[in-house]
């Protein structure tokens, strides 16, 4: 029963459980995981890390991962992401690099719930602001730094907007391996809340003039000349481990499969990792269903969606039109468009796991859409007021669910999950321009991205030093509404 994603024979399954494969059938190369690829060397597409599962010891039931909650002192056990080491079993235990990542929190949120549209306890929030380094980037890079390890990498190098940098320089300075972090960074295109995390952290921080894009180029130029191992997502096991985020889910949910998943799309590591995740989980038998995948792009990164929406760009079985793709760049290319958005952690206009994530949207009956700035800070603020402070890029699952919610895509009684994929002072510089009151403030912070109102601001009440009148304030705005009802 080897298993998905690939099917084409080879000769590297008669002797390794674990194993590379790249994910265009007409090559279909393999690799062991004793190597590092972050292309296919044969043909230059992406790479899957693909399991020989009637080698491996898999569990009957999802139920039996239970059992490790009573070893909480077993780091391996603690660990979000290694505690379904059975789903990810690439590695030896003795070589897990982990700093107590996947943590989390799938909260209800009736409140938000009822912004989006949806019946009382039905829509859910995966709280990803929780791990170690306040985003979901965690679940990845303790697999990545995992492999990393096993095959005596040092340096280690990514191209950021900033929660990947954040993320590197918290691994590589909390953990005693000798890891070295380099960051490239674009020039103007990360939030001072993450860049403050790369900094503190010790990483070697290179900012070029040009986008996350151009930054993108240049590290993997970089990483293949010097040698220098790669933490972006393009590198397949980063995915293995965010597919721990879908086991958390499915664990705080009894097991029970929810009817939608909605994420951001930016990178598309996490739509591609969640989709892997469903389709080993049902080819296991460990689920008797998959969730539907909304895919939720900010509107001035649009790429996901133009392409799979207006151009309709599909999975076909691994061989999706890369021309549409190489048309869609050049016109960028051509009118000299950037990627531009609030949001700056899905600020990107050449998704790297663009492939994986038609793959994903295929298995998973998936959906796309795209978001307004004002969207996403409108949502955003609902969120804050229900609880769980987010930054700009989780809002847009809010807002995207908002908007399927609004066209009848989704129904107001179906289990919702939207994923929260970074904490909320990850940039408070975007919150405090949306509820701070100070018009300049706005008008250069939000403004600038088309963000013209804020709607469901909580502002600051400015009033005289005196008892008197500090007691009639309280009276008056004590009872008031929530911003988010």
């Amino acid at each position: 029963m080897a298993g998905p994603p690939t099917t084409t024979a080879s000769p590297r399954r008669a002797t390794e459980a674990a194993f590379q494969q790249c994910i265009n059938p007409a090559c279909a190369a393999t690799f062991g995981v004793g190597e590092a690829h972050f292309a296919c060397p044969r043909c230059g597409d992406l790479v899957d890390v693909v399991y020989d599962w009637d080698r491996l010891a898999v569990p009957k039931s999802l139920k039996d991962f239970e059992a490790k909650w009573s070893r909480r002192l077993d780091p391996l056990a603690a660990s979000g992401v290694w505690r379904f080491r059975e789903l990810l079993p690439f590695a030896p235990p003795e070589k897990v690099v982990t700093i107590g990542e996947g943590r989390t929190l799938l909260q209800k949120a009736d409140k938000v719930g009822r912004a989006v549209g949806m019946d009382p306890g039905r829509l859910m929030l995966q709280y990803e602001g929780m791990n170690p380094s306040g985003s979901f980037k965690d679940n990845g890079m303790t697999a990545a730094f995992t492999h990393a390890r096993m095959i005596g990498a040092r340096r280690v190098a990514c191209a950021s907007t900033g929660n990947t940098s954040a993320s590197l320089a918290v691994f590589c300075s909390a953990t005693d391996f000798g890891f070295k972090a380099i960051i490239f960074i674009g020039s103007g295109k990360i939030a001072y809340g993450k860049l403050a995390q790369a900094l503190d952290h010790g990483a070697l921080t290179i900012q070029i003039v040009g986008d996350f894009d151009d930054a993108m180029r240049r590290v993997r130029e970089v990483a293949d000349r010097l040698g220098i191992y790669l933490m972006n997502s393009v590198n397949p096991f980063r995915l293995e481990g965010q597919k721990a985020i879908m086991y958390r889910v499915l664990e705080a949910s009894g097991w029970e499969v929810p009817d939608w998943i909605v994420v951001p799309g930016g990178n598309l590591g996490n739509s591609s990792a969640f989709g892997k995740a469903f389709i080993e989980l049902k080819h296991l038998g460990l689920i008797d269903r998959v969730p539907r995948l909304a895919v939720v792009n900010a509107q001035g990164a649009r790429t996901l969606n133009e392409l799979y929406s207006a151009r309709e760009l599909r999975w076909r079985s691994g061989l999706a039109d890369s021309a549409k793709v190489d048309a869609y760049y050049g016109e960028l290319d051509a009118t000299g468009v950037k990627a531009s958005t609030i949001a700056s952690a899905i600020e990107i206009n050449r998704p790297v796991n663009l492939k994986k994530c038609l793959r994903a949207l295929d298995f998973c009956d998936g959906v796309v859409r795209e978001v307004s700035d004002q969207e996403i800070m409108d949502a955003k603020s609902w969120v804050g007021a229900g609880g769980l402070g987010c930054e700009p890029a989780s809002a847009a699952s809010v807002a995207g669910a908002r908007k399927l919610r609004e066209e009848g895509v989704i129904a107001p009684s179906e289990r919702v999950v939207c994923i929260l994929t970074g904490h909320q002072l990850k940039d408070p510089t975007a919150t405090v321009a949306y509820h701070g009151g100070d018009r300049e403030q706005f008008e250069k912070v939000l403004g600038a991205r088309g963000v013209k109102r804020a709607g469901f601001a909580n502002r600051p009440v400015v009033v005289p030093n005196e008892l008197d009148d500090i007691i009639r304030t309280i009276a008056l705005y004590a009872d008031s509404a929530a911003p988010a009802s």
